[in-house]
Formats: C-alpha cells, structure tokens, sequence
C-alpha cells in the first residue's frame, strides 16, 4: 500500500487545500489502516485507502466547521481546562513519558522524521532534505512511528477494562 503514498498525499491536497492537513490525514490514514483489526486481505487496496482518507478528511472538515461556528465563549468551553486536577496531571506526565520510552525504542530517523513532523511542523520535503532521504522515505519513517506509538501505548495500557 505504500506505493499510494504520493498519489494520496496530492489528492488529499487538492480535496484539502492545504499541505499540512494532507500530510497529517495521509498519516493517519496509513496508520488506521495499518493498525485495523481483522487481518484479512484487502482485496482493492488503493479503494480502501482512499475510502479511509475521505471519511477522515470529512472528519476533520466536520470538526473546522464545528469549531468555526461556534460562539467564543462556547469554544473557550470546549477547550480543557488549563487548572487541571493533579491527577490529571499525573496521568498526562505518565503518557508523555511512555511516548518517550515508545519513540526511543525507533531507529534513529524515523524517530527524527516523526518529531520534525510532530513537534517542528516540518514539510515531507524539508525534513527529506535535513535527513538526505527521500520524501517516500519520511513517509514510511512516519507512518511506522505512529504505528510504533500505538501499538505501545495500547500495550502499556493493558487490556480495555
């Protein structure tokens, strides 16, 4: 399925009008589809792929009218509060940690690819460049990495209660 990376990536750009937002629902969508339960084989792969990327960018489409419509004081309402109990706090500080350890687990670029995209809010192309890799490259360092974080999250987690 990697071989629709770029093709996916253009189409979410055009469909998103913004680069950013296709870069991050491409990753997530590679990410879902990856992490899906029920091992079975997908039969059309690049359909699949596509389906999963329109329904999540029609979330995020849902999610930036929500949010543009409502009234200031009911977004300041919808946002956490910054006094949060400790814990709240405690927990937060324990998950950011367990992300630590997941991502320290990762090889060194794809560990570098994930936070430059993440924390630095790099393009593909820019981060390509910083590493001397390919941009199909980042995207694969990317996708694992969330894939990576997930998987050991859930795990740390433990079972659903």
């Amino acid at each position: 399925m990697e071989q629709y990376y770029k093709e996916l990536l253009r189409f979410l750009a055009r469909r998103l009008g913004n680069s950013h937002d296709a870069a991050d629902i491409a990753q997530e969508t590679y990410a879902r589809v990856l992490d899906r339960n029920g091992g079975a084989a997908i039969e059309q792969p690049r359909a699949f792929l596509f389906r999963a990327a329109i329904n999540l960018s029609l979330d995020l489409r849902r999610q930036q009218l929500s949010q543009a419509t409502l009234p200031l004081d009911l977004q300041a309402e919808s946002q956490p509060c910054p006094a949060a109990g400790q814990e709240d706090r405690t927990y937060r500080k324990q998950q950011l940690s367990r992300i630590d350890r997941a991502l320290n687990e990762l090889p060194d670029n794809c560990r570098k690819a994930f936070l430059m995209r993440q924390v630095e809010g790099l393009t593909h192309e820019e981060i390509a460049v910083r590493l001397g890799i390919s941009r199909d490259m980042v995207g694969k360092h990317i996708v694992r990495a969330l894939r990576h974080c997930r998987l050991r999250m859930k795990a740390w987690e433990g079972p659903a209660a």
